[in-house]
């Protein structure tokens, strides 16, 4: 590495452990438990943080110290919060990823979550260990404009959408379903929420009747409809971000179009949209100006996209002051797009550039890695492999076990960077079966990595599911997109004047997506599908980078496997 690179690094370093005069520490301090909720009208179980779910909003300024002082109330479960799109830049132990950056945290034990936030943005938290996500531990985190700074667009003033799928079965249940011989698929969703709140088996148009009654226990506070109450002639911001566990959504506000200028904590050059899918891991926001009827109020409407939606679409309602909140739009709910009408989706991704002045790719990397999404059998289990390869993960978390040379932690063989050059991703696999593993991809500090995210028919023909990829600890460029398998050819296609920066991007079926990114984030990372049962099924894989860079690790992260008895206050002993 150059003397400049150098330099560089140690400025930039530097600068985020001192922070501004003007930074401050933001502290929570949370217990997460299970507590009775009614996320759709219907009672149920879900995991809580502070008696409330979703879990409270993150409000910071970038450049700030978020510290979370986090107690496990779950009576006989581990824990752990994933920061998601927030890069860790300095702390990859608060990480938050079980056997990844950190040990679990056990029943009746409080870790300290303490990092920086480095730029603006729309982004949440959500649970990473197990399928914790799939029972709500989730929640926002929105970081605003450092004092002092602006951001390329006005608005009069802003909201937020977080939105998850919901299931009536627990997620014990659901696990015990995706590792059992036969196979038991979770199944689609029983609802849509958004902030917490849907309505199970209502009809959209009962949904605000007289007394929100019709649905037959729409009384609840804990799931009655969103409501953005606005004034006439003015520019909102919508802040959207997708916790989902397995759905795809499409959002439309009736009667208004919406102006896309955020993605992932990125700005993009704005692009006008009807309506806009969102995968889950991503994050978005988007401009709308009330310049429709005011004597009207209008259907904000999410439908599901993907697969074949057996969940009805949630609502929320966009309501003019001064027409009151149970005012009945007078024109239908927006009608969300075929669920398999994948040119449209493609349509909107392909829109999505970075605005002029981001920073851009290297021209060419050092490196390709190409991943190959295939469902395969394990010793008859059914399961999601790459490169033939499903994850698993090690008691001891990679991040001390590479830190320290602790040896017989994970298998330290490469693992492949590609795949047959005569595997057909347009058939089922002519050979089904594949291994588990839990080898890491270790690249150079400083190095550019290219990877191919490559689609694939699973394991019944005509069948090739979308899948949202979501990288830890960095940004990356989305190069490209395309049909069919990935050649050399198509290296003449990427876009290297305006890729977006993203965390997590989406793989259409049958098709392949080119990330470029810098591995220039000491620490262990996940990168994976942000499906929760595709994860929990192996559908992932663990990249490292200039792990000898990385701090004293807190003990606090090291309290499990081989760590608990060698490795004590960042120092190893014999």
């Amino acid at each position: 590495m150059t003397l400049l690179k150098c330099l560089l690094l140690y400025v930039f370093f530097t600068s985020l452990l001192l922070g501004s005069s003007s930074s401050k520490a933001r502290h929570h301090k949370w217990d997460v438990e299970y507590v009775y909720w009614k996320p759709d009208c219907l009672e149920g179980v879900v995991i809580g943080i502070n008696g409330q779910f979703p879990g409270p909003t993150i409000q910071a300024k970038a450049g700030d110290t978020v510290v979370v002082e986090l107690k496990n109330k779950l009576t006989t479960e581990g824990v752990v919060i994933h920061w998601h799109g927030i890069r860790q830049l300095g702390t990859p132990w608060a990480d938050g990823t079980a056997a990844i950056s950190q040990c679990a945290i056990n029943p009746g034990q409080t870790f300290e979550y303490r990092f920086m936030v480095d730029k603006p943005g729309t982004y949440f938290y959500h649970g990473h260990y197990g399928m914790q996500r799939s029972a709500g531990l989730y929640g926002s985190l929105i970081v605003d404009v450092a004092d002092g700074d602006k951001e390329p667009f006005k608005y009069d003033g802003e909201f937020n959408f977080l939105l998850s799928d919901w299931w009536h079965q627990s997620i014990s249940a659901q696990e015990v379903g995706l590792s059992s011989i036969p196979f038991r698929w979770i199944g689609e969703p029983h609802s849509i929420l958004i902030n917490g709140r849907g309505q199970y088996n209502c009809s959209i148009t009962a949904k605000y009747m007289e007394g929100m009654n019709t649905c037959g226990k729409m009384a609840s506070p804990q799931c009655r409809p969103e409501v953005l109450q606005v004034l006439p002639n003015k520019t909102y911001r919508l802040r959207i971000a997708s916790s989902t566990a397995l759905a795809s959504l499409n959002l439309a506000i009736g009667g208004h179009k919406m102006v896309v200028v955020e993605a992932d904590g990125n700005y993009v050059q704005p692009f006008t949209v009807t309506d806009m899918d969102i995968y889950s891991g991503e994050s978005y926001s988007v401009l709308f100006t009330t310049d429709q009827n005011p004597s009207s109020n209008y259907w904000i409407s999410i439908g599901v996209r993907g697969r074949l939606p057996n969940t009805q679409p949630a609502i929320a309602i966009l309501n003019y002051r001064p027409n009151t909140p149970s005012k009945i739009p007078s024109s239908a709910p927006p009608v969300t797009p075929a669920w398999n009408d994948y040119d449209h989706s493609k349509s909107f991704s392909y829109k999505i550039f970075a605005l002029n002045g981001s920073p851009k790719p290297p021209s060419v990397s050092n490196r390709r890695v190409s991943l190959l999404n295939t469902q395969t059998k394990v010793n008859e289990y059914t399961k999601w492999a790459i490169n033939n390869i499903s994850l698993t993960l090690p008691t001891t978390p990679y991040l001390s076990a590479i830190k320290f040379g602790l040896k017989n932690v994970y298998d330290e063989e490469k693992p492949p960077e590609g795949f047959p050059e005569d595997y057909d991703v347009m058939r089922p696999p002519a050979n089904p079966n594949s291994i588990q593993g839990n080898k890491v991809y270790k690249f150079d500090f400083m190095s550019t990595v290219d990877v191919i995210l490559q689609n694939a028919n699973a394991l019944s023909g005509n069948v090739s599911e979308i899948h949202p990829w979501h990288l830890h600890g960095h940004d990356f460029w989305v190069l490209g997109y395309g049909d069919g398998r990935f050649t050399n050819k198509d290296v003449a296609k990427f876009n290297l004047k305006n890729p977006p920066l993203r965390n997590t991007v989406v793989i259409f079926p049958y098709g392949w997506t080119a990330l470029r990114f810098v591995a220039d984030n000491p620490g262990v990372w996940a990168f994976h599908c942000h499906i929760e049962p595709h994860l929990h099924m192996g559908m992932g894989v663990i990249f490292a980078e200039g792990v000898e860079r990385v701090g004293n690790i807190p003990k606090d992260a090291l309290s499990c496997g081989v760590d608990a008895t060698i490795v004590t206050n960042g120092t190893r002993h014999p």
